[in-house]
């Protein structure tokens, strides 16, 4: 445990302020990214740092670091992070409780003015959420290898605009190298856990030890357009055969068992009109499991049965991949980090995993990385409704501050 003095009141006071940009009438947030309202969160943060003396630099993505200087020059910066973009319907803290934590432990530091061994960054990356810009978490997916720089640049929001002339647009793109935050000694990120896990047992953190492969798909249904006054017997209906293939969803993901998860969040019916049987469906479906192996059989179950559908109903049907990435191990040393703060405080726990992607899984690639979670009230998120309470947020940073602290060292005199 350590004697810094991180203040639970005052993260609290953060979370609230920085919640009054793009503050939604239900209580949650709307600041998509690479908006103007993004940009005024970016710049609140830019504030908050000046004040402690943190030095900011930004990337060519957007990806903003902070950073603390430490004794030892020859020391990689211990990083924390996470985002404050938001989704169009979000909440106070899905992301930004990592990052204004992170702050928080900065500001602790400023206050007593101790010196770490290693400096400490404070990273906020660039489109965590992906509403806006689709898929998620490009910023530290391109500073970590998984796109380029220009594929991140030239991606289009659904009104056609350019990632790279919204950036320009706000005012928020930098010119260092995004990559350079590869060069980094640990990464730890807090979030909200986005589940019940924690909520249901009666704990307080959630150390994540890793999170579960991913695999995306869009899935297109072609059947042909009639008159919705025909017969039904030579009908083939587009909408209902995708109906049967996203019902079928549910028991894929039931019989894969553990940790297998299937969603469809996205459905696009062609042509939308009352009257006309549908001849074009395309679904998102986002399949997740603890087990690759496991994953790959739902995948091909997936394709399985959108044969059997298509067969049977005389339509034409494509599942074609649209992202994914795999089962990701968090670091051994920095989760037992988390342990040892949350033991040290009396703070109760349980080592997890995380069925959500974030920002950490792709920083895990290249970086020692681990993730703390809190509990949050009946597991909503991505939803205005949202809601953790101060002293979830407090024991959180607590861990958080004192794991972060034991990684760095505190410079002696």
């Amino acid at each position: 445990m350590s004697n810094i003095p991180f203040s639970g009141a005052r993260l609290w006071d953060s979370l609230m302020q920085m919640a009054r940009i793009g503050a939604t009438p239900k209580g949650g947030c709307n600041r998509q990214t690479l908006t103007p309202l993004d940009g005024e969160g970016r710049a609140l943060l830019a504030h908050w740092g000046a004040e402690i003396g943190l030095t900011l630099t930004t990337d060519r993505l957007g990806n903003m670091a902070l950073l603390r200087p430490g004794r030892d020059p020859s020391r990689k910066p211990i990083a924390i992070g996470s985002h404050l973009d938001t989704q169009p319907t979000g909440g106070k803290f899905d992301g930004v409780l990592g990052v204004l934590a992170g702050l928080e432990v900065l500001r602790a530091l400023h206050e007593a003015g101790a010196e770490t061994e290693a400096p400490i960054m404070l990273v906020n990356w660039t489109n965590e959420e992906g509403a806006r810009f689709s898929p998620p978490m490009m910023g530290s997916g391109a500073a970590m290898g998984a796109f380029t720089e220009q594929q991140v640049l030239d991606m289009r929001d659904p009104e056609g605009i350019r990632f790279g002339d919204a950036l320009n647009a706000i005012g928020w793109a930098g010119t260092t190298d995004p990559t350079a935050l590869r060069d980094l000694e640990a990464y730890f990120e807090l979030h909200i856990e986005q589940g019940t896990v924690l909520e249901r047992e009666g704990l307080d953190i959630g150390v994540v030890t890793h999170a579960l492969a991913q695999q995306w798909f869009t899935v297109t249904v072609t059947g042909e357009e009639s008159h919705a006054g025909g017969a039904m017997t030579y009908r083939r209906d587009a909408l209902v055969g995708a109906a049967v293939l996203i019902q079928a969803l549910e028991s894929i993901a039931l019989e894969a068992g553990g940790d297998g998860r299937a969603t469809v969040g996205q459905v696009s019916v062609e042509p939308s009109s009352r009257n006309v049987v549908p001849s074009r469906v395309v679904f998102s479906v986002d399949l997740r499991h603890g087990d690759e192996a496991a994953l790959d059989r739902m995948a091909e179950e997936l394709r399985s049965r959108a044969m059997a559908v298509a067969a049977e109903r005389g339509l034409a049907i494509e599942v074609e991949p649209f992202w994914a990435f795999p089962q990701t191990q968090f670091d051994a040393t920095l989760a037992q980090h988390l342990r040892d703060a949350a033991k040290a405080r009396g703070i109760s726990f349980r080592d997890m995993p995380t069925g959500i992607g974030h920002d950490a899984v792709y920083v895990a690639r290249q970086v020692p990385t681990v993730m703390i979670f809190t509990p949050c009230e009946g597991g909503i998120s991505h939803n205005e409704a949202e809601n953790i309470t101060p002293q979830q947020a407090e024991a959180g940073l607590l861990v958080l501050g004192d794991a972060v602290v034991a990684a760095a060292g505190i410079a002696r005199s």
